[in-house]
């Protein structure tokens, strides 16, 4: 079976830590957020992992390839940088993105807060052998939106697909993230264009709302995100020259 390997990074205590800042934390918690965040995707992104918004205390990397090695040199720079937190990782492999999640959620219990996976946590292999698959979906056509709705109300309707994009995807044991704007990414191994098309169609149908879905095939997180938006760019390609194509699939090594 090809294999996927996902990182679950959390901040430990986070909630306990907000209090001590008082009542008129808000802003700095906003501030404090964002650049962890970007802490945490630069590094993992240099090592071709990908990493998405879980909520703003954790985050999923696909980190196909990383080993436990690569994993505490991000650990300890992250502690570097923020010395106040602690930030836990648990790894899982499967078949699926759901499965290795729930490895990852397993492998949390067994460990109960220490910072890092332990050698088992990479008995898959780190998932050398396998692929990683992401699609990238957006919204056709969306400035057409902004001409009817005001922006919030663009927004409600975007989370509205992005919940219903999680619900389809969830039930073919995919996991979807929102990118911000009216763009979303699935970790899909295993799911075929086929069943892809089929969810669109059905969001179409009952929205009135036409979506593209580049589908990206590749050996790291990083390549397949590429070859997925990619992907995307080329269906806006091809519908400039007259040619409709809703769904697009690239590989590369």
């Amino acid at each position: 079976m090809v294999m996927i390997q996902l990182t679950i990074i959390r901040i430990e205590g986070y909630g306990h830590w907000t209090l001590t800042l008082g009542s008129d934390r808000e802003a700095q918690l906003q501030m404090l957020q964002a650049r962890i965040y970007h802490d945490v995707q630069r590094l993992f992104s240099e090592q071709g992992a990908l990493v998405f918004f879980n909520r703003f205390d954790e985050y999923f990397a696909v980190t196909r390839g990383l080993g436990p090695e690569q994993h505490a040199a991000i650990n300890r720079e992250l502690e570097r940088l923020h010395p106040e937190l602690k930030m836990s990782m648990t790894v899982g492999t499967g078949g699926t993105a759901l499965e290795a999640n729930m490895r990852a959620y397993e492998a949390r219990n067994q460990q109960g807060k220490t910072l890092l996976p332990d050698a088992k946590s990479f008995a898959g292999g780190n998932g050398k052998d396998g692929y990683v698959q992401i699609m990238h979906i957006d919204v056709d056509s969306s400035t057409k939106l902004g001409a009817k709705l005001s922006p919030f109300e663009v927004t409600a309707l975007v989370m509205r697909i992005y919940s219903r994009l999680a619900d389809e995807f969830l039930r073919l044991k995919s996991l979807t993230f929102f990118l911000g704007g009216d763009n979303f990414m699935v970790i899909s191994n295993g799911v075929t264009a086929a069943q892809a098309e089929a969810i669109i169609n059905k969001l179409t149908a009952e929205t009135g709302i036409k979506f593209n879905c580049g589908i990206g095939v590749g050996g790291t997180g990083r390549k397949a995100a590429e070859a997925a938006t990619k992907a995307l760019d080329t269906i806006r390609e091809l519908r400039d020259k007259g040619k409709i194509l809703p769904i697009y699939e690239i590989r590369c090594p």
